[in-house]
């Protein structure tokens, strides 16, 4: 099955999408149709292995994920990573740049 599907199959039994975890074995298999948007801002370089702020839109499907880690003060973060299931294309990327332009 792939996250586009799964993603309907909740919606349809009543469950909010909107913020759902994927299962390990959907999140690892299934790869996005496309890459709408995507920023990382890494001032380390391309060698450096630490946590960097980046969001990202990808589209699985007629699903949109958006997703990301905002920053902090400095190179890397801690922060854990949000994430957003839509079906609206605009709404995704104006959360996805929301979050690593802001201040």
């Amino acid at each position: 099955m792939d996250i586009s599907k799964w993603l309907d199959q909740k919606e349809f039994a009543g469950i909010d999408v909107s913020q759902i975890v994927l299962p390990d074995d959907l999140a690892n298999d299934d790869v996005p149709d496309e890459t709408i948007y995507y920023k990382e801002i890494n001032t380390c370089g391309i060698l450096c292995t630490g946590s960097h702020p980046f969001s990202t839109v990808e589209r699985f499907g007629h699903w949109y994920y958006s997703r990301g880690r905002d920053k902090e003060a400095g190179p890397h973060t801690t922060k854990s990573q949000w994430r957003l299931f839509t079906r609206d294309k605009d709404r995704a990327i104006k959360i996805a740049k929301s979050h690593i332009e802001k201040d």
